[in-house]
């Protein structure tokens, strides 16, 4: 069976697509027994599903580089 710590990882990689097939059915086994790690993943899907609905975009880097610079000039 994987941690706690492993399982919330595993939770969060599930967040953005990313975990494997194995890593799915680790993580289901270990909700099974835990008394827990199913709060922390409920916790954690209800805030992706709440992301998906708020359509959140981030900034390039292009964008980051240009935020920074204009911060800079004006703190000059």
């Amino acid at each position: 069976m994987i941690s706690c710590e492993k399982a919330a990882k595993i939770c969060n990689k599930l967040q953005y697509k990313e975990a494997s097939f194995f890593e799915k059915m680790s993580l289901k086994f270990h909700l099974l027994i835990c008394k827990t790690c199913p709060q922390f993943s409920k916790k954690n899907s209800e805030f992706t599903s709440l992301c998906e609905k708020a359509h959140l975009q981030s900034l390039t880097e292009e964008e980051k580089i240009k935020m920074k610079q204009e911060l800079e000039n004006v703190n000059e």
